[in-house]
């Protein structure tokens, strides 16, 4: 910025920009990007490079900071202290004009009829009708040594700083890192130091006048998002009294069955603190994880452009958007917390009184912590990488859970455990209430109580503080991720989706550096690369084993059912087997991403994909035979054949659905209508679902018919299940074949 005077910096080879002159554009409302410029069209895909790096340098270099001469758009070295020689001569030795610059206003008064600035000033404050952005760069012309602009590299990840104003002292959380934690205290002005050390000052504040005009800009458009939120949730509330009443009756009448029934309340009373602890912790990794790609502190990218480019408060603008989600999740807790309390009347676990007492603290308290954790992993990336770090163990901790909750049921329950667990922290806090009242015997909970309710006020504090300092590079990358995900939702590519939400969640991280020696044949080298693909990405082996757990125990309750409710247990329990296997599977739903992949393969595509086939089974096998060993154990021997059976047909139909092609979005407009409606929805489902239905349903009908769960079946009763199994993994690897050729072939 050295010896410039209201320019910005361009490329290299690229005409410099006059910025000096205020840009001028619509008033940007929620979701809009204004005429002319591309929402993806910036470096970092969420705005105009070329803006932002104009709009700072505008705003970073004034006549009175640079040197500029007034009226000669110069910059002299002397005033710059670099003794750089003035960027651009002009002049009437030069042949050419002086652009009239320097003074604030002074390009302007011609066209104001010689009025001063001050009254441009009043103007802009009272048209309604002027570009924020020139109102607030009009204010900002006054400068002085201490002005606070932000930079102009807002994008090359520089934490947002926070300075009380002209001259004071710089606490030490303005000198964090990128990579840390801003948790300073809010001052007037929070945003991003320029490289001439300046930042924005009281005297240059548009805060109430920018979010004045806001408001009135946006009253219709907030009027029209009402309205459709209140027809979207009249048609919500039409689907569930016409298809929810009768499914909430049915359940509500098994759950009461199931109740009735003997020991079935006494094993839920024993199991209930396990499972509470479980929801909580459960409730905390989502908050956690959801905050690496969204948080509770979410921005448009309108705003992210304009409005936190002036200046104006940061802590005005993203202390709103953080109580906003505070309030709904904490709306969410409530609902939940009588949801809990209905469930715990009707399996006569507790009364309905004192189950919404005792229920009411954790509904409450809860959801206000979570949004505090969020909001902490959001602004720091310490916090970040710690999330991404610890959520191995974190999954570990739930699977402990869950068996000893699943081992409480049983019988073998340890009461110092448990008291250990809901005195270590506010996930047991939260619980102890509710286990009062459903056993009774839950000594010192409203201390609990107490503890709870002073640590979630204690967060919402602190959160509420610090919310203004969430540093605008992650506020762009959370905005940019949600704006892509909603775009491919609305187009039906969910693997799209699921694709930046990953790369979100990876935050630009690599896999372990593991190697595998390379094969000599050729024949081996997609086998050798997805297995090192494998090894390079172990969550996604430690995924398909909590997937595999969770679908044996799951078929451990189906074995205990009988009827139909043990066909629809069991499907439960093969779709999570199917989940499990299907992440196996990750290289070759990317080699059909972009078919250009495949140019290294020495193999046909319908041949590359068939041998995709292969990892997904040797690695899930072994996982299989280690869920079916606790079966094994309690006399269960035959669940070391079958649960393994079940490996290949998962991993040819998770193949399958790799190559399945680009969405059928025309399946959604068929125009099939029924005395319910348009039944093309449904038509998309079932192409979309094709083949995990291919490989549960066949799978369901010989283990649940054929009596192979039954205890002391026969050995032929283990016939069906095999034949199925392989007549399955057949048909769909034929299909794979079919689908691989259609890929391939050339469009047209």
């Amino acid at each position: 910025m050295t010896g410039t005077a209201g320019r910005s910096r361009q490329p290299d080879g690229a005409a410099p920009v006059d910025s000096s002159v205020p840009l001028r554009g619509p008033v940007p409302v929620d979701g809009a990007v204004p005429p002319g410029e591309s929402a993806g069209s910036g470096s970092d895909g969420t705005g105009p490079d070329t803006y932002t790096r104009a709009d700072s340098a505008t705003r970073a270099v004034t006549p009175t900071a640079s040197g500029a001469v007034p009226g000669t758009g110069q910059a002299t070295g002397a005033t710059t202290g670099t003794g750089a020689a003035p960027e651009r001569a002009t002049g009437p030795e030069t042949g050419t004009e002086p652009r009239p610059q320097g003074a604030p206003g002074a390009g302007r008064k011609s066209s104001q009829g010689g009025r001063s600035t001050r009254d441009a000033d009043v103007d802009l404050r009272e048209n309604a009708h002027v570009d924020v952005r020139e109102e607030a760069r009009e204010g900002a012309h006054e400068t002085g040594p201490g002005h606070n602009a932000p930079s102009r590299d807002e994008d090359d990840c520089a934490a947002p700083r926070t300075f009380p104003g002209p001259g004071s002292a710089r606490t030490a959380d303005d000198s964090a890192d990128a990579a840390g934690d801003t948790s300073g205290p809010d001052g007037p002005f929070t945003d991003e130091e320029d490289d001439d050390g300046a930042a924005w000052g009281p005297e240059d504040d548009r805060t109430e006048e920018t979010l004045r005009l806001l408001r009135d800009k946006r009253r219709a458009h907030r009027g029209q998002r009402r309205r459709d939120l209140a027809v979207g949730g009249y048609v919500a509330l039409l689907f569930a009294v016409g298809y929810g009443s009768t499914l909430g009756y049915r359940f509500v009448r098994d759950l009461e069955h199931l109740a009735a029934q003997d020991g079935v309340t006494e094993a839920l009373r024993r199991a209930l603190p396990a499972v509470l602890l479980l929801l909580v912790c459960g409730l905390a990794l989502l908050a956690a994880r959801d905050a690496l790609w969204r948080g509770p502190v979410l921005v448009s990218r309108p705003d992210l452009s304009w409005l936190l480019s002036q200046p104006v408060r940061r802590e005005r603008v993203l202390r709103p958007v953080f109580r906003w989600t505070l309030g709904l999740l904490t709306a969410a807790g409530a609902l939940c917390a009588v949801g809990g309390a209905v469930l715990l009347r009707l399996s006569g676990l507790a009364g309905l009184g004192e189950a919404l007492a005792l229920c009411a603290p954790a509904g409450v308290c809860l959801p206000p912590l979570a949004a505090a954790l969020a909001l902490q992993v959001e602004r720091s990336a310490r916090a970040a990488d710690r999330v991404r770090a610890l959520t191995p163990y974190a999954l570990l901790a739930a699977a402990l859970l869950a068996g000893q909750a699943a081992s409480a049921a049983a019988g073998h329950r340890s009461a110092v455990l448990e008291t250990a667990e809901l005195w270590s922290g506010p996930w047991g806090w939260a619980a102890l209430p509710v286990v009062h009242a459903v056993t009774g015997r839950a000594p010192g909970w409203p201390v609990a109580v107490a503890l709870l309710a002073a640590a979630a006020s204690a967060a919402v504090l602190h959160a509420d503080k610090a919310a203004g300092t969430v540093p605008t590079r992650r506020l762009r990358a959370r905005a940019a991720t949600v704006a892509t995900v909603t775009s491919v939702l609305w187009s039906a590519e969910l693997r799209a989706a699921r694709l930046a939400v990953t790369e979100a969640l990876a935050g630009g991280t690599t896999g372990a550096r593991r190697r595998l020696r390379v094969p000599r044949s050729r024949r081996l080298a997609v086998v050798w690369r997805d297995a090192l693909a494998l090894l390079r990405a172990p969550g996604r082996l430690v995924a398909a084993a909590l997937w595999l757990g969770a679908g044996a125990g799951t078929a451990a309750l189906a074995v205990a059912l009988d009827g139909g409710t043990r066909l629809i247990v069991l499907a439960a329990a093969l779709a999570l087997g199917w989940l499990g296997v299907a992440r196996l599977a990750e290289t070759a739903r990317l080699e059909t991403d972009d078919l250009r992949r495949s140019s290294w393969s020495p193999f046909r595509l319908p041949t590359l994909l068939l041998q995709h086939v292969l990892v997904p089974v040797a690695a899930g096998v072994p996982l299989a035979l280690a869920a079916a060993v606790p079966f094994a154990l309690q006399g269960g021997g035959r669940a070391l054949l079958l649960m393994p059976l079940c490996v290949p047909p998962f991993a040819a139909a998770a193949v399958l659905a790799a190559a399945r092609g680009p969405v059928r979005t025309e399946l959604l407009s068929l125009g099939l209508v029924t005395p319910a409606g348009d039944a093309s929805v449904f038509v998309f489902v079932g192409w979309y679902a094709a083949p995990f239905v291919s490989a549960v349903g066949p799978l369901t009908a010989a283990l649940g018919l054929g009596g192979a769960l039954d205890a002391g079946a026969p050995a032929s009763a283990l016939v069906r299940p095999v034949v199925v199994s392989a007549g399955v993994t057949a048909a769909l690897l034929f299909a794979v074949v079919r689908r691989a050729k259609a890929l391939a072939r050339p469009a047209g």
